[in-house]
């Protein structure tokens, strides 16, 4: 069956794409949550009206996250932790203390963009990738000092 998708679909297509697609991959997944359309001249035309106003916010919206990515590149961020005699952390840094610590910071950022497979467990600096939009990473210096040590 030949679709056109109203939204990227991983591993099938992007966003106004006519794919070809299993009967019932379309009939009871993809046409039930509305994330693509059958194809007919009336739903070329209502895509393509969809496709050129989400452009143009898709446009701003990475504008907005490039702008961000450049005040994030330029911050330091340094946790602090506790550590044993042997150098190791009593717990570890998450996706989650390195989003607290931006928002003291001021940016409202969501843990899960943070992309961080495994949490920190070093003294250290560490580079993590923070994804701002789907074309915007901004590479992260998170550096695990002691706690007490000077910054």
């Amino acid at each position: 069956m030949e679709i056109i998708l109203r939204e990227h679909v991983e591993h099938v297509g992007k966003r106004g794409e006519i794919v070809k697609v299993s009967d019932g991959y379309a009939r009871n997944y993809l046409l039930p949550r509305k994330l693509a359309l059958p194809v007919t001249e009336a739903n070329k035309k209502h895509v393509e009206r969809e496709r050129k106003i989400t452009e143009s916010r898709e446009a701003e919206e990475k504008g907005q996250a490039e702008a961000l990515a450049a005040r994030l590149s330029a911050l330091d961020i340094a946790i602090t932790r506790r550590v044993g005699d042997t150098e190791q952390l009593y717990g570890s840094v998450t996706g989650g203390d390195i989003a607290d610590f931006l928002k003291t910071k001021g940016f409202e950022i969501d843990k899960r963009k943070i992309i961080l497979p495994e949490p920190i467990k070093a003294i250290g600096s560490h580079d993590v990738p923070l994804k701002l939009h789907r074309e915007v990473t901004v590479p992260l210096k998170v550096r695990v000092v002691r706690e007490g040590a000077a910054q």
